[in-house]
């Protein structure tokens, strides 16, 4: 069997969020299936660490896919005639695009459609183009994968499509999450907040990341405690339109917030261990994958009470109204000075990450395929 995948987001030290599900997925499902060959698709030189196996062929399609035109281009003239050419037995694609113009069978990966209910929080171009398109990817596709119930739920409100054409495809976290020993804990907060303690948020800071009430409340918390803690952003600003740069210079206590911009995986994973807490009070997510890394480095977590993330934490994580600058406020005083709430909160995300493994997500990302390749039957 042939099948071709969309790998135009395994970018090397760029992987974003549904580039390091492709990257998870892709690397267990083409070693447990050698008797396939999938033609993975890129739209600029890829990197020979993606390439995980011998029955991976490696193409590279141009135009660059960098802007929603290019978008457009790329899927539905370069990647639509390599498909009429090779004839695929299926398209995958992780991040939710699909060729137009080609009648092979398509599994979309639509991890979530945030820009239909806060299209304001995008550059007018892409939200143009999410909302003319993703209806058509998810009305065209043969099936749908998505990350949750929620996100399954809303796909199917929003877009009026048929719940069972629709797999629900949890994320997985990375092993390299891992408890730190408390010297270590003390040489990373040496490194970073000056040896004080601190909560960290990881993400982008786009609006729906919440870091402007993020940074608000965190000012609160330190009026009203006196708290030396600190707090480290880890994340690269993607948009213009995040108040979080400009509401920061303005703050009492700015000196006391460390941003990162982008660090490397490894080290993220020594500063996240290191935490006091992540607070993670996004508005909107698909998911969140950083609970399940905190609960892996035994780190206990506040989190918004929206979306998705109350299915993905369950009763391990402390929630907020992400609306409320209090609430955000008084969790992290909680959670800061309550050592039997931590307790109860870093035992249940001992339980609760063992539920998501990348081993379970590309198991369930393949019986999703068999279900695509069943229905074009």
């Amino acid at each position: 069997m042939k099948i071709a995948v969309n790998t135009r987001l395994l970018l090397k030290e760029k992987l974003g969020g549904i580039g390091w599900f492709t990257y998870q997925t892709l690397k267990r499902i083409v070693k447990d299936h050698p008797e396939h060959r999938f033609y993975f698709i890129f739209d600029r030189q890829w990197n020979e660490e993606f390439i995980f196996a011998d029955n991976v062929i490696a193409v590279k399609l141009g135009p660059q896919s960098r802007h929603p035109f290019l978008w457009y281009i790329w899927f539905n003239f370069s990647v639509s005639r390599f498909l009429n050419k090779i004839r695929p037995d299926l398209f995958l694609s992780p991040d939710g695009f699909i060729p137009l113009k080609s009648e092979i069978p398509s599994l979309a990966v639509i991890h979530d459609i945030n820009f239909f209910h806060l299209p304001d929080n995008l550059p007018f171009f892409v939200r143009t183009f999410y909302l003319r398109y993703f209806p058509v990817y998810a009305s065209k596709s043969t099936r749908i994968a998505t990350v949750s119930e929620y996100s399954k739920s809303d796909i199917v409100k929003s877009y009026n499509t048929n719940p069972d054409k629709i797999d629900v495809v949890y994320n997985g976290s990375d092993t390299i999450f891992v408890p730190l020993p408390e010297e270590e804990q003390k040489l990373v907060r040496k490194q970073y907040s000056k040896g004080k303690e601190y909560f960290v948020f990881i993400g982008s800071l786009i609006p729906r990341k919440n870091i402007c009430r993020l940074l608000q409340a965190f000012e609160e918390f330190k009026q009203k405690t006196g708290s030396e803690n600190k707090l480290i952003i880890i994340g690269a600003q993607l948009f213009p339109n995040c108040c979080a740069i400009d509401l920061h210079k303005k703050m009492l206590f700015k000196n006391d917030v460390i941003f990162t911009n982008r660090i490397a995986r490894a080290e993220m994973t020594k500063v996240l261990a290191s935490a006091r807490a992540l607070v993670f009070v996004s508005y909107f997510e698909g998911f969140g994958i950083p609970l399940l890394e905190a609960f892996r480095c035994d780190i206990p977590v506040v989190a918004g009470n929206k979306t998705a993330l109350p299915e993905i934490g369950g009763d391990a994580a402390l929630y907020v109204d992400p609306f409320s600058i209090k609430e955000i406020a008084d969790a992290m005083a909680e959670i800061n000075s309550n050592e039997e709430l931590r307790k109860e909160l870093i035992k249940a995300g001992r339980i609760r990450r063992d539920m998501f493994t990348w081993e379970k997500t590309a198991q369930k990302l393949w019986n999703s395929i068999e279900k695509t390749l069943n229905d074009k039957l």
